[in-house]
């Protein structure tokens, strides 16, 4: 589950920085002055933030997307030099996961659990895939009404690295694993979500948030192999490996998000065909139930995600994020994301944990 990012997703494109413009906007900075380089980071980050996303819960400062975060941007930025108070409100409320702003004082972290790190095979991605896709086809569906919610509730765990950006001192730890409920109106506009320990004690509303892959826009998806890796890969931009962003893609649709059956089956399907993906035999999800997963390493952060199905049902159970390779630090078989899905519904209210009358789901 991307924060985001949540996606995870899981990645937004960016105009190219007009540093003259930026130049206009934001004051010069008091004594002492930020160095050139100090001073390029702050604007990345803030207008990275401010171009991401935009909604009504404050001026120019909007609801954080429901998705899960992505490695490459889930970090909490710290500034330890002075700027101005506009660029330091924006910047110390910057978790750049896509995700929610700064978690509470003191919520819970932990160092990451290490598993021994299991080869991926080829040879049966695609029979894998077919099973999860058969299993996907058979399940009971309604599908929301307009005014209706996609409830899912889950498990969640997620690296974070606070940086601070004066001493380029970095500190990488997981979230103790947690609950997490999303409630999601179809079109993406509406929703809430509570997730105690990370977000404030009543929750957080995302009325407002950018659509991102919305149920409305997930159920209109081609079902056609092809057609519909055609439609995933066109999302993609030129920032990192496209097959990389394609396979990040599906996951967020995949996890905390509602799909019609047929469109599920389809997801599996073009996941398989992508480059680089792999069956991993033995993958525990968040509530540490066994499994078997697809799964595809990003060439950028060493990260490798699995999607982790049931051995005997092949139903979706959650994704795990496992280090492939030493990256900043991070070795190998350290588990950087876990989830775990619990229940997903139709309910007709936000926060209520009710099916909705003659829901399947």
């Amino acid at each position: 589950m991307k924060r985001t990012p949540r996606s995870r997703s899981r990645s937004a494109r960016h105009e190219p920085l007009d540093h003259t413009e930026l130049a206009r906007l934001l004051p010069a900075p008091g004594d002492p002055a930020l160095s050139s380089d100090r001073q390029l980071l702050l604007e990345r980050h803030l207008m990275t933030r401010i171009q991401q996303q935009t909604g009504p819960t404050s001026p120019g400062f909007p609801a954080p997307p429901a998705g899960p975060p992505r490695r490459p941007v889930r970090r909490a930025l710290f500034i330890g030099v002075p700027v101005t108070a506009a660029a330091l409100a924006a910047v110390i409320a910057v978790n750049l996961t896509g995700g929610t702003g700064g978690a509470p004082e003191g919520v819970p972290r932990e160092i990451a659990p290490v598993v021994q790190l299991e080869p991926g095979t080829t040879k049966t991605v695609s029979t894998i895939a077919a099973k999860a896709s058969r299993a996907a086809e058979t399940e009971k569906f309604t599908a929301p009404r307009q005014d209706q919610y996609v409830y899912v509730k889950s498990e969640v765990s997620y690296v974070v690295t606070e940086e601070n950006a004066d001493t380029d001192e970095s500190k990488t730890y997981v979230q103790k694993l947690h609950p997490r409920e999303a409630w999601l109106s179809p079109n993406g506009l509406r929703g809430w979500l509570f997730e105690p320990g990370e977000q404030p004690e009543e929750g957080i509303t995302l009325d407002g948030d950018v659509e991102g892959w919305s149920y409305n826009k997930v159920s209109k998806l081609p079902t056609a192999t092809k057609a519909l890796l055609d439609r995933i890969y066109a999302d993609t931009n030129n920032q990192s490996s496209r097959d990389q962003q394609a396979f990040d893609t599906i996951s967020d649709m995949i996890s905390e998000q509602l799909a019609p059956p047929k469109i599920s089956a389809a997801l599996y399907r073009a996941g398989a065909r992508i480059p680089g993906v792999v069956v991993v035999d033995h993958a525990k999800d968040a509530a540490g139930r066994e499994g078997i997963a697809l799964a595809r390493t990003d060439e950028q952060t060493g990260e490798r995600t699995e999607w982790i199905f049931d051995k005997k049902t092949y139903a979706y159970l959650g994704s795990r994020g496992v280090q492939a390779k030493r990256v900043d630090g991070v070795e190998p078989g350290t588990v950087v994301e876990r989830t775990a899905i619990l229940d997903r519904r139709i309910v007709d209210e936000k926060k209520s944990r009710t099916a909705a009358t003659g829901s399947a789901t």
